[in-house]
């Protein structure tokens, strides 16, 4: 089993509560790299495949896993589910880690997004808190899973946790325990199915011991 205790050089106390952040597989707005937020499409047969080797993954880790948490998203549903069928653990869900809401250029490519609305994107690049057209700021995403986080932190004290969701999401979670700005957004790439891990302790301390890290295969 994997131990739970903290990095002695970061002076935290305490038994953190340890996250899993599972990304969900592919989709086929995946692979056509389009914006991908509120929508719903489902895992492509290699997005089941790869949902199955991030829960192989985590399987394998030998942590005792309290909880599996997902996004209301089917992709993420559907990743979830491949967890708990090889952890026995059941699933349940957390709208505040579903993604982030695109609005408009849900659907889009990057290139016919910047194209049609060419001030907003150059702003979104750089700025957290402008919208996408009729959607979501990251700084909003942030306070939303900044919220779920404490849910999860307060209902499962000292343990391990498994949450099933998206890229903004899971770079949230990431940045808050690494106390960095939004920066981070625009720079930390997450592959499909990829395990980050990040760990928050009773006296406000954090740390994040993975990043995308995606079973071999």
């Amino acid at each position: 089993m994997t131990s739970a205790s903290a990095p002695g050089w970061t002076g935290a106390t305490g038994a953190p509560t340890r996250l899993l952040l599972l990304r969900h597989g592919q989709t086929q707005l995946s692979v056509e790299r389009r914006y991908s937020g509120r929508g719903n499409p489902e895992l492509t047969d290699l997005g089941r495949e790869q949902a199955a080797a991030g829960a192989g993954l985590i399987a394998s880790r030998g942590d005792e896993i309290a909880a599996i948490i997902s996004s209301p998203l089917q992709r993420a549903l559907d990743t979830a589910a491949a967890v708990g069928a090889a952890t026995g653990v059941p699933v349940s869900v957390d709208e505040g880690f579903i993604e982030t809401d695109f609005g408009q250029w849900e659907g889009l490519t990057f290139a016919e997004a910047a194209e049609r609305y060419p001030e907003v994107h150059r702003d979104w690049l750089r700025d957290a808190t402008v919208d996408p057209p009729g959607g979501e700021s990251f700084a909003l995403v942030g306070e939303r899973v900044a919220a779920a986080r404490e849910r999860v932190i307060a209902e499962y004290p000292g343990q391990t946790v498994v949450v099933v969701s998206h890229v903004t999401p899971i770079k949230e979670t990431l940045r808050a325990a690494l106390e960095v700005g939004p920066s981070l957004l625009y720079r930390l790439h997450l592959d499909l199915a990829s395990l980050s891990i990040a760990e928050f302790y009773p006296d406000g301390g954090s740390s994040v011991r993975l990043v995308n890290a995606v079973a071999p295969g």
